[in-house]
């Protein structure tokens, strides 16, 4: 990509979830037979999402079908809880997520770039009081991670990374709570020429 900015940034964990967890009462706990990988990479494909996850090719959610936590939002949110009871697919340490809403970004692991979508925050569900302590929900709005849709095949890998993004971020402001995070403008998203349909 040129004319943009390029940031050093660390992946730290990477995750795919062949089965829901989180359905029902949080009270009864999650389900018992709930499938999380946890690996060093994870294969990507355009338009689908990640592969072997429970969103992968569903037309439903292509347009969120990878979910991003930046982890010093998790932790300024919680204390000590696992990060991995987010089931957010990529944790990053080191990059502002806000600012990617409806822009496309790139990262690469050393494998070559793969180009994404940001979409929508991912808001935290009530499950999050259950499984990260009470509060959590609360302290997690306005900085629960972001949505995106994958536009290219490619793959991710724990470690370093580079990500390139048509705006300035700052890693400074990874932590921060947004308490005004507006919708995406879907008419400011760039035209597929399919319709919108996927």
């Amino acid at each position: 990509m040129s004319g943009t900015y390029r940031y050093d940034v660390e992946i730290v964990a990477l995750l795919r979830s062949p089965t829901h967890a989180y359905f029902g009462r949080a009270k009864d706990g999650p389900a018992a037979d709930a499938v999380t990988v946890v690996g060093d990479r994870v294969e990507l494909k355009a338009h689908k999402g990640i592969c072997g996850d429970r969103f992968f090719g569903v037309r439903a959610h292509t347009e969120a079908a990878v979910t991003f936590l930046a982890l010093e939002a998790w932790e300024a949110a919680t204390t000590g809880a696992d990060p991995l009871v987010a089931r957010r697919n990529v944790m990053v340490r080191g990059l502002q997520l806000d600012p990617l809403r409806a822009v496309e970004f790139e990262i690469d692991c050393g494998t070559g770039p793969v180009r994404f979508r940001g979409g929508r925050p991912a808001h935290p569900c009530s499950w999050m009081d259950s499984m990260a302590g009470a509060g959590a929900r609360t302290a997690l709005i306005g900085r629960g991670g972001l949505s995106a849709a994958v536009l290219t095949d490619g793959e991710l890998r724990v470690g370093p990374a580079v990500i390139w993004s048509p705006v300035a971020l700052d890693a400074a402001r990874a932590a921060y709570q947004v308490t005004r995070a507006q919708p995406v403008d879907i008419r400011l998203m760039p035209d597929r020429g399919d319709g919108g349909r996927r």
